[in-house]
This record gives C-alpha cells, sequence and structure tokens, in this order.
C-alpha cells in the first residue's frame, strides 16, 4: 500500500503568515492545501464612506505594498471620469514612485526572506540599508512612505524641488552600486544585455551564488508550474498581455477574471477564463522578452531558477529605468489639474491596474452619488497562491507538487513573494 501522510507546517515571514497542509504520497508531495486564517476587512470597511476615503485607507491593506495600492485606487477613481488628463509631470512621478517601491520590495525578498533560508544572513543589514534608502527616495517624491495618500484624482499633491530630484539620483546610483558590489560583481549595464546564464553564473556576487547552489543542489528544475504568465498593468516600461509558455498574446480585458469564494481559506481564488495563471516578475519578464530570461526559461523552465533570476534582473532594470524617468520631470509643470467632474459627487465604475513587486493588482470600484457602493480589490498572491483542487491545482500548488521534503516546498512557496495581509484584505 502507498504510504500517505500530511504534514501541516505554519509559514511566516510572509507579511503576515499561512498554514500549509503538505499531502505525501510515497515520499513525494502529491497536493498542498493553502490556508490563511485571519481576515482585515478593506473591501467591507471601504463600503458607504466617502469617494477620497479610499486614498487614505487602501495604501494600508498592505505594509509592504502600499503605495502600489494608492496608484491602484486613484487610477480606479479616475477612470470613472470621462475626459480626466494628469499632467506628464504627475504621470511620471506616479510611475518612479511605484517602480522604487518595487526595487526595495525586491532588495527584501531576496537577502530577507530568500537566503536565510539557505543559510546566508551575513549581509542582511547592508541589504536592509540599500532597501531604506530607496523607502527615502520614494519619500522626496511622495512627502513619507509607506502609507502616503499623495496620488489624488487628477495628479500628485507633492512638488519635488530640483534639490529632491538630485537627493533621488544619488540615491538610485548609490543602489546600482550596492548592486555592482554585492549582488552581482559586473557592470550593471552589462548584465542588463547579457544573453547566457553561463556569463552570469561566472561572475562573483549573492545571486550567482545562490544559483550555483540551486544547481549544485539539483533544485534548479524545481517548481515548475503551467508555464502561463499574465500580466494587467501597463507603463512606460511594463506590456501587459498574457503567455502562455512563449506564445504571447497582448489582448487581455479584466472581464474575463473571475473571483470565487474559498470555504477552507480565507482567501479568494482568482482566474483568467477558467485558468490560473503565475504573475509576477517572471510573467512581466516574460512578455517583455527579456533576454537572459528567455534563455533561463529555455534551460529549467517557470522553475524556482527562472522564477528568482526575473525578480534579481527586475530590480536593476528599473533601477536604470527609474533614472531615465527622473531625467524627463519637467517640475514647471502642473501637480494637478482640476478634474472635469466632481468626485465627491460622482456616480461610475472604474478600474485600475498597476504592476505590485508580486504581480498585477487590480481595483475596480462603484461608486454612488461620491460615495462608495461596492469596492473590489484582486492583489498578486491571490493569482499566484489560489487554492485549487486535486484535479486543477492552483499555480504555487502545482510548483510544489513533485517536492521531496517541506523545506524544499516552502522554498518554492517563497519564490513567489507571499503577502498574506494583501490577500485577505
Amino acid at each position: 500500500m502507498p504510504r500517505k501522510i500530511t504534514v501541516e507546517k505554519l509559514i511566516e515571514k510572509i507579511e503576515g503568515e499561512a498554514t500549509l497542509k503538505f499531502h505525501f504520497e510515497q515520499e513525494r508531495i502529491d497536493f498542498v492545501d493553502i490556508l490563511f486564517t485571519s481576515q482585515r476587512g478593506i473591501e467591507q470597511i471601504l463600503q458607504g464612506r466617502p469617494t477620497e476615503d479610499a486614498l487614505v485607507i487602501n495604501p494600508r491593506v498592505c505594509g509592504i505594498c502600499g503605495h502600489a495600492h494608492l496608484i491602484a485606487t486613484v487610477k480606479a477613481l479616475e477612470n470613472c471620469i470621462e475626459g480626466l488628463e494628469i499632467s506628464p509631470k504627475a504621470h511620471i512621478i506616479r510611475e518612479l514612485t511605484l517602480s522604487l517601491e518595487l526595487i526595495q520590495n525586491h532588495f527584501k525578498w531576496f537577502y530577507l526572506t530568500l537566503l536565510p533560508l539557505l543559510g546566508f544572513g551575513q549581509r542582511l543589514m547592508v541589504a536592509a540599508e540599500a532597501s531604506r534608502r530607496v523607502s527615502q527616495a520614494i519619500a522626496h517624491l511622495a512627502g513619507q512612505y509607506p502609507h502616503n495618500s499623495y496620488a489624488i484624482v487628477g495628479g500628485i499633491t507633492s512638488d519635488p524641488t530640483p534639490i529632491e530630484i538630485l537627493s533621488v539620483r544619488n540615491i538610485l546610483k548609490e543602489v546600482i552600486a550596492f548592486f555592482e558590489k554585492h549582488m552581482v560583481a559586473a557592470d550593471t549595464r552589462e548584465l542588463l544585455r547579457c544573453e547566457k546564464t553561463e556569463k552570469l553564473l561566472a561572475q562573483e556576487g549573492d545571486l550567482p551564488q545562490l544559483l550555483n547552489l540551486l544547481l549544485q543542489k539539483g533544485w534548479h528544475t524545481e517548481g515548475k508550474s503551467f508555464d502561463r504568465f499574465i500580466v494587467f498593468g501597463e507603463s512606460s516600461y511594463f506590456r501587459r498581455g498574457k503567455s502562455i509558455k512563449t506564445r504571447i498574446q497582448p489582448h487581455i480585458s479584466e472581464r474575463f477574471v473571475e473571483v470565487s469564494p474559498n470555504s477552507d481559506s480565507l482567501a479568494q481564488n482568482v482566474t483568467y477564463k477558467q485558468k490560473y495563471y503565475e504573475t509576477g516578475p517572471l510573467s512581466r519578464a516574460m512578455l517583455l522578452k527579456t533576454p537572459l530570461i528567455k534563455d533561463a526559461h529555455r534551460r529549467y523552465g517557470d522553475s524556482l531558477f527562472s522564477r528568482i533570476l526575473a525578480r534579481s534582473c527586475e530590480t536593476i532594470q528599473l533601477l536604470h529605468h527609474s533614472l531615465e524617468l527622473l531625467s524627463k520631470i519637467d517640475l514647471g509643470e502642473p501637480s494637478w489639474i482640476e478634474p472635469p467632474q466632481n468626485i465627491k459627487t460622482l456616480t461610475g465604475e472604474g478600474t485600475g491596474a498597476v504592476e505590485a513587486a508580486r504581480g498585477s493588482l487590480i481595483h475596480h470600484v462603484k461608486l454612488h452619488e461620491g460615495r462608495i457602493e461596492k469596492w473590489r480589490i484582486i492583489t498578486p498572491t491571490q493569482w499566484n497562491l489560489s487554492q485549487g483542487t486535486r484535479e486543477m491545482p492552483g499555480v504555487s500548488q502545482q510548483a510544489m507538487i513533485g517536492a521531496t521534503d517541506t523545506h524544499l516546498a516552502e522554498f518554492i512557496f517563497k519564490t513567489f513573494d507571499v503577502c498574506s495581509v494583501c490577500t485577505t484584505h
């Protein structure tokens, strides 16, 4: 008779916690239950409140990616108003601050979540300082961080000075220097042009060291899921669309997104046309056809190796892209333009989608006479950690199936950069 065992494990250091029930058969995981057991109820808190309350409440959905919730919120509200325009200055600064939030998230994930699982902890404080400096850059542009509400309907409330722009530029250069000294001992612009994983693996630094360790442990092909990727947020850098393996479809619509309750967990399931899709840096890289990630995917598929490499490469891509955005800001332009309709009395419906650190974040709102009738939030972790069935498992469930022990399964789980709080808003 096949030996069947269930092992229950509390997973922490994921901005909250989750319980995983690992079901083993013949010493391999054949299914995983993913349970989120606490809820904050932000969607219910918003009901009936004045419209602009959402700009203060929604950034507090999460202590890690609150800025993404702010930008998705303001986009949803602005989508309710026909003919609304914001200045190029406001548009660039919004995108810049969101990119900075992704950067500091990625550093925390790599150094505070992943490396300790493999016994590396020697650079925690240095990495925390790099992340702190990026948070300071956001504060220069948005007034404070975290939980700022500087993005409002019609633009932004901040008006950065030339000194603040210079300070942000200096911080970005500092963080690029950190990346080149510690993560990869190489010129980052050369790294962006790199097309072969062997070239990266031959370098010194924390990233090549981690990836080489995965190869040595035989983990490099672990964590494969469905090879289906989706991206809803769009910017001057990210591309919207979906990809199945390498076939890209640029036209997708939020109306095909389906949310369903889960009787065993307080997190809801999310599908697109009744299929589970992975979202996050690997999905974004597949849509952008990033050469290094394409090579890793060709060799190792949608494995934890490719997932880790995609997030790390995105860090340096966004650092250099942020420098470009900074150079395009015209401080003489207005920060705010009065909307053609008053949001305080508006009736309408709108959707805002952005790319958060963990993937696509969608906010949808229905307004009635300046009050919030309904607010729906779909987070990246809901995409990646949907609790499917044995016949149709979710993305991370599929990735953990076949693992030989809970330590490997937890590592796979955390390569998705899980956020429990966002998921049970």
